[in-house]
């Protein structure tokens, strides 16, 4: 019988599971593998540790790191990347996950196997690519970077333009047709490991946008509203639910209209706390 080759660091982007089907191709393939095992070729005492890490329960320190790409016998560039996954999961800030995120994202075997996964969380990461998304359903769209970038408000430049064309069409968002590029309405599927941060980044921009709209634009234009509440803790789930039905009910308006479409908008509703909770300070 064939043994099971071992799964690589490359095809994944959470180290916990990595470890957990590392361990369990270890194991289909010797019985008598065993969490000890690991333990003792990674020069550890707790036998426990690779299971604790596996389940969350426990991170790996620089030290622990170094001997689990030990007992994993992984090749230079593979540890390499695993030293990676590692590092954006225990990054803090949403700076030093981006920053793992593009050295993930350029190592060679990345770009070449992940390409979809890269071009994903460009989209939710890039305010630039959804709007173009939006602008190709005008009558007048022209899928010439040049173009694009002289309707966008801020400006980019030509080849941001560009690349967020780029983007659309691997991920067949964008599709020819008669000579042209026309919408399609795919859908964009990312791994939730790279989810969490595109989203995170998307939110970021698109307040930066609303901040900056105050001076970009005259009151005509743009429409920026805000409440100050106090509420008890038991309203915030319903408060919740009532936004994202109003967000719902503004969707089917802008997607029941039945002019041409003129211009692109952006739409925030946001709903945070100002203060800790009485439970917090007591």
């Amino acid at each position: 019988m064939t043994q099971r080759a071992l799964p690589s660091p490359y095809d994944y982007l959470d180290h916990r599971r990595y470890l957990a089907d590392w361990f369990r191709a270890k194991k289909e393939a010797n019985p008598n593998f065993s969490h000890r095992v690991f333990a003792r070729r990674a020069e550890q005492k707790n036998p426990s540790l690779l299971h604790h890490v596996i389940e969350g329960r426990r991170n790996l320190t620089e030290r622990t790191l170094e001997s689990f790409v030990k007992a994993l016998s992984l090749r230079a560039g593979e540890a390499q990347f695993f030293r990676l996954l590692v590092e954006l999961d225990q990054a803090k800030t949403p700076e030093a996950r981006n920053d793992v995120w593009e050295r993930i994202s350029a190592t060679r075997r990345f770009r070449e196997a992940r390409r979809i996964e890269r071009s994903s969380f460009e989209y939710l990461s890039n305010w630039v690519v959804p709007t173009v998304r939006e602008l190709a359903r005008r009558r007048d769209f022209r899928p010439d970077p040049e173009w694009i970038a002289e309707q966008l408000r801020p400006r980019v430049g030509v080849a941001e333009a560009a690349r967020a064309l780029q983007v659309l069409m691997e991920l067949g968002l964008l599709v020819e047709e008669d000579g042209t590029l026309a919408v399609a309405e795919a859908s964009v599927a990312t791994p939730p490991e790279i989810t969490r941060l595109a989203v995170a980044n998307y939110h970021r921009g698109m307040l930066e946008l609303a901040a900056g709209s105050i001076e970009r634009f005259p009151g005509s234009e743009r429409h920026l509203i805000a409440i100050t509440v106090g509420v008890p803790e038991s309203l915030i789930p319903t408060l919740k639910a009532e936004a994202n039905a109003f967000l719902e009910r503004m969707m089917n308006l802008c997607d029941g209209a039945t002019a041409d479409t003129d211009k692109i908008m952006q739409m925030n509703l946001q709903l945070f706390p100002l203060t800790a909770g009485r439970e917090e300070i007591t």
